[in-house]
């Protein structure tokens, strides 16, 4: 028998040796020198959260206590009769209630019985895994009023820089914490053996494989990031054997930019499914001018679940734990079962490219490969209606027998995630290609090739990154100017040419000269103030052929709502040439105000936190001039720091340059 040990109050049903384990896995990480949790914590504490000691569980409890508002109590801890911890309960210091006392002036009660706790158990890995959470309280949380409580008093704020890792007497300072993904067979809620935990959880100790000079090219360039940039943040996860196995890294005009265009993001893995020689997971979104924009890097080790979700976790901590409405990806089961547990509430769509990539391998052994896929894309760009696509898919199915195809199968369950016709309810800003002609480059577009060394792509990387930045601020100094000049007579034409950066403009365009290829609309039916239309256009297809086709238009005359069968508005952010023309006919020369997004708008002010390294400083900002100073005195630090001789000539160059600035206020005055 176990001895058990109380530190305040009973044990009761805690003393049972089994548990359960059920809920959402989550992960965070912490680096940190002293202790564990340096800075803020977004996240709270979750079933499944993995610490290597005792002590790193209480620390990280009361540090996110601290950032809640509340403080924390050991309410139980038990012993084998070894004298060694084995089992853990932390409480909201307002748990329970105080003994009532017979003294003349007893303290008044300030207890609430709040059940806010975690419990957390030492596993056979010599790992400590939290097996219980209630984040609920019954009382009122003040954040400001956490420094007033007693188990806060040794916890700083910290720094929210990672710790450089100088040498390998650093590397121990350095603490990782982990979530282990339960296998899904014990779909999180039986009993769980320990050893069977322990075996599932070592199938997927893989590492990265990294070529000599690559672990060191890592550290090299993970110590440069943070001398030129002192918001940059990145973390690693160690396997079971303490190999490296994924990497995240962002830095904060990142962040500051996914708090701009962060509703819809790219997760490029194509490294991965084409081999690359860099295991490169990129976060891509698209900012005002169309272009597109880092989010953030990962490298990770296989292409497997326990990976994409520590990734996945890793990016929207350091994203605040904001979610995005909308994440694209490659067609991918891991991904897919990734993304459901660590973004359950985000929609999930799949590129068509990268379908139809999979085609020739797929229907390779079908007899008549080349007029299935030629009906496959076919069915897929050209209904309007789920009803079509349906009668499209059935009439393929049969005409070429490959009902029972699997492959095809579980692309038509996946339907709502990848045909057109189904996702054109949300908004994309422009990154589902439509067409097969269409793309969403990546921000590291010439810089990464299948061969490319990781050595060679950290080397590179902040070329790319500069090459970003400068496309966006040409971007924006070509979008000051009147954009160029107008193709037609329409005043909205006229009105968005105002208000449209210069690249979102010229794809606006594009729809009022299509205007030319439309009908004028004919009006079918009226619900009040709901008029439908059907607009007929005679569009180029392939092989310069024209088609005529129709488009049903509703419009609303009361509120300006206009909605197309196309659902351009929703693929790219501006009207279709068809509501053009239903506006035209109704005598609307302005664009209804809800279909002028400010996202496309080069009117509106974006404060990023830029890398003023990158030529992007406001010396009229008191900001930007302190951060840029700070990171050119740094720089004169390390090299001071060297030697003796160059430390002496480092502290009289200072002293010089002091000197003279407080002349030149003194002349100024």
């Amino acid at each position: 028998m176990d001895e058990v040990s109380l530190n305040s109050e009973p044990v009761y049903d805690d003393e049972a040796e089994n548990f359960e384990i059920d809920g959402d896995c989550a992960m965070t990480e912490y680096v940190g020198e002293a202790g564990v949790l340096q800075g803020e914590n977004p996240l709270p504490p979750a079933v499944g959260m993995e610490f290597e000691t005792y002590e790193d569980v209480y620390y990280f409890y009361n540090c996110y206590a601290q950032q809640q508002g509340f403080g924390v109590r050991v309410s139980n801890t038990w012993y084998r009769k070894s004298k060694e911890k084995y089992r853990g309960k932390l409480s909201c210091s307002s748990a329970g209630f105080k003994k009532k006392t017979e003294a003349n002036r007893p303290r008044p009660q300030t207890r609430t019985g709040c059940p806010a706790m975690i419990k957390f158990r030492l596993m056979e890995n010599k790992r400590w895994w939290v097996i219980e959470v209630e984040l609920e309280h019954n009382h009122l949380l003040t954040p400001t009023s956490g420094k007033f409580y007693k188990s806060h008093r040794n916890v700083g704020l910290g720094s929210k820089r990672p710790l450089q890792v100088d040498g390998p007497e650093e590397i121990q300072k350095i603490r990782l914490f982990r979530t282990v993904i339960i296998d899904r067979e014990y779909n999180g809620s039986a009993n769980v053996d320990e050893g069977k935990l322990r075996n599932n959880v070592d199938q997927f100790n893989n590492q990265l494989r990294l070529k000599q000079g690559d672990a060191q090219s890592i550290h090299k360039f993970f110590t440069h990031q943070q001398l030129m940039n002192l918001n940059f943040f990145y973390v690693m996860d160690l396997n079971e054997k303490g190999c490296l196995r994924n990497v995240f890294w962002a830095d904060a005009r990142s962040r500051a930019t996914y708090g701009y265009f962060g509703d819809v993001v790219v997760i490029n893995t194509s490294c991965l499914t084409t081999k690359h020689e860099v295991p490169l997971v990129i976060f891509t979104g698209v900012n005002h001018h169309g272009h597109s924009v880092l989010l953030g890097c990962g490298l990770v080790a296989g292409g497997n679940v326990e990976s994409y979700v520590w990734l996945f976790r890793a990016w929207l901590t350091y994203m605040v734990g904001r979610s995005p409405h909308a994440i694209i990806t490659d067609q991918n089961k891991s991904l897919k079962i990734a993304l459901a547990e660590v973004f359950p509430r985000a929609s999930h769509f799949i590129y068509m490219t990268s379908i139809l990539k999979q085609l020739p391998h797929e229907l390779g052994g079908v007899s008549e490969c080349e007029a299935v896929m030629e009906a496959f894309t076919r069915l897929v760009y050209d209904p309007f209606r789920a009803v079509d696509f349906e009668a499209a898919w059935e009439d393929m199915m049969d005409r070429h027998g490959i009902r029972h195809h699997k492959w095809l199968q579980t692309l038509y369950e996946d339907r709502k995630h990848w045909v057109p016709v189904y996702i054109k309810e949300t908004f994309l800003a422009g990154m589902f290609p439509m067409k097969e002609s269409e793309r969403v480059t990546s921000p590291f577009e010439g810089y990464l090739s299948k061969d490319t060394s990781l050595k060679d792509f950290l080397n590179s990387y902040d070329q790319a990154l500069k090459e970003i930045d400068q496309r966006e601020v040409m971007a924006d100094m070509e979008s000051r100017n009147p954009c160029g000049m107008l193709k037609s007579t329409f005043y909205l034409e006229l009105q968005l040419s105002k208000l449209y950066t210069s690249n979102i403009f010229m794809k606006f365009q594009e729809e009022v000269v299509g205007m030319l290829s439309c009908f004028n609309p004919r009006q079918m039916s009226m619900d009040g103030s709901v008029i439908s239309y059907l607009v007929t256009e005679h569009a180029e297809v392939e092989d310069n052929r024209r088609e005529t086709r129709d488009f049903e238009v509703s419009y609303n005359t009361s509120d300006g709502e206009i909605l197309c069968l196309c659902g351009l508005f929703s693929f790219k952010g501006y009207l279709c040439r068809h509501a053009l023309c239903v506006l035209n006919q109704n005598g609307v020369e302005e664009i209804p105000p809800q279909y002028i997004l400010s996202r496309w708008r080069k009117d509106i002010h974006r404060n990023y936190d830029f890398e003023y390294g990158y030529d992007g400083i406001d010396s009229n900002n008191p900001l930007h001039r302190y951060d840029n100073l700070y990171k050119c005195i740094t720089k004169v630090v390390e090299e001071g720091r060297k030697s003796h001789d160059r430390y002496k000539y480092t502290l009289q160059a200072l002293d010089d340059i002091l000197s003279k600035i407080r002349l030149q206020d003194d002349h100024l005055v």
